[in-house]
């Protein structure tokens, strides 16, 4: 990140009296043209509870926010700042007087700094290019084993697929030939238009990827013969397809293979059980905490606090995506959240090197990766892998797209 130069911040003289005295704003312009502006601040009196309000200019596309705090003058952006919500994550609006609300009572409870400083970011991409390149699939001593895999150039989503995004698509879809996509969701795990959508089969995932190419005039990935004319387009039921009905080469979306959802998770690291490192704790990721894993640090057991409870008070549930720092590729909630469908059929890893795999030729199952809200951070590993018969649907299983051609 290159240096701040002075009019990118700005000055707040109020005290926080209990938490944090916020000598300072911090802000920082985002990728493109996007630019926050006007932040400033205000401790709720008598609570733990900051109020941070934003503007978003210069896109009129969804953006994603997100916000650190400094207790050292912005030299480091350390302090846990979870327990957020309002105008943060994904999906945002852009515009003026957005709200972020932090209970640093929660997430900070019993500290104090004079040195204080937010650091909000807004971007408007989608894609992120994950650059061709061998990696190391796999880790030694588990299932899995390593094995070097060559991936092309692909340009992966940044974010889970939001409710949102979905129903845009399955709104079109409906008065074009997609008449059978599921709702999504459900009565539990479920919170917000900015949170991944989920209760959707595999087969739903994939016609959806077609429906939005043909919604933007691309062209779709997925036929129902080997042929792959326009007649046979993947739109409705739930027919078996296979490698040869995938067009690799167009431009539209579609599902990361497993290798492609690998090389994403891992960031650019190599070696590790997690894009950031070999631990993990709820500061990281939306999972189910354990004391079975040493690697699990999380002082929080159980679901992960800030979405414990849904409205019923008994259901943990989704966190609005982008809730939490980016992988090294810049992707967001590779590790929990929801687990993510990829496109192959699981089996077995060969030993050999392999360039651009795409799983076995036929199966009963699909693969998922990267764990959910509802399981233990074993399944959270960059490398762990499970599958599921792709007729499943459950409130943990999401997925993100890909693409091939810049988008």
């Amino acid at each position: 990140m290159t240096a701040l130069s002075e009019n990118h911040r700005r000055r707040h003289a109020t005290r926080f009296h209990s938490t944090l005295v916020m000598s300072a704003l911090l802000l920082v312009p985002a990728m493109g043209q996007v630019a926050v502006s006007n932040v400033r601040a205000a401790q709720r009196p008598g609570t733990n509870l900051v109020d941070i309000d934003y503007d978003v200019t210069g896109t009129t596309k969804p953006v994603v926010v997100s916000m650190q705090v400094s207790d050292d003058d912005g030299t480091t952006f350390s302090v846990p700042a979870t327990s957020l919500s309002g105008a943060v994550g994904g999906g945002i609006t852009p515009g003026p007087n957005l709200r972020i609300t932090w209970d640093a009572g929660t997430d900070w409870a019993g500290h104090f700094s004079t040195q204080g400083r937010f650091k909000i970011t807004a971007d408007d991409a989608e894609f992120v290019l994950i650059p061709a390149g061998n990696f190391l699939m796999g880790q030694t001593g588990i299932a899995e084993p390593v094995h070097t895999v060559l991936v092309s150039a692909f340009y992966m989503a940044k974010f889970e697929v939001t409710k949102e995004l979905w129903d845009e698509v399955r709104t079109w879809g409906a008065t074009n030939g997609y008449t059978d996509l599921a709702p999504g969701n459900g009565s539990y795990a479920s919170k917000g238009a900015n949170h991944p959508v989920h209760s959707i089969t595999w087969y739903d995932m994939v016609k959806w990827c077609n429906a939005r190419s043909q919604k933007e005039g691309l062209t779709p990935c997925y036929y129902t013969d080997a042929a792959q004319t326009v007649a046979s387009i993947y739109k409705l039921g739930t027919p078996v397809i296979d490698n040869t009905m995938v067009k690799w080469t167009a431009s539209g979306y579609r599902l990361p293979t497993e290798a492609e959802w690998e090389k994403a998770a891992r960031g650019g690291l190599s070696g590790k059980l997690f894009s950031w490192g070999d631990t993990i704790s709820h500061s990281q990721a939306n999972y189910h905490n354990s004391s079975l894993y040493s690697f699990d640090v999380s002082p929080t057991r159980g679901y992960h606090p800030t979405w414990s409870n849904n409205d019923d008070g008994n259901h943990p549930y989704t966190s609005p995506v982008g809730s939490f720092a980016p992988d090294g590729f810049g992707l967001y909630d590779m590790a929990g959240n929801v687990g993510e469908w990829c496109w192959d059929w699981s089996g077995s890893y060969p030993s050999m090197s392999q360039m651009d795999p795409r799983g076995e030729a036929s199966g009963s199952g699909r693969v998922l990766r990267g764990g959910s809200w509802d399981n233990y951070a074993d399944y959270c590993r960059v490398a762990n892998r499970y599958n599921y018969a792709p007729s499943d649907y459950f409130g943990n299983f999401g997925f993100r797209i890909a693409r091939n051609s810049v988008p």
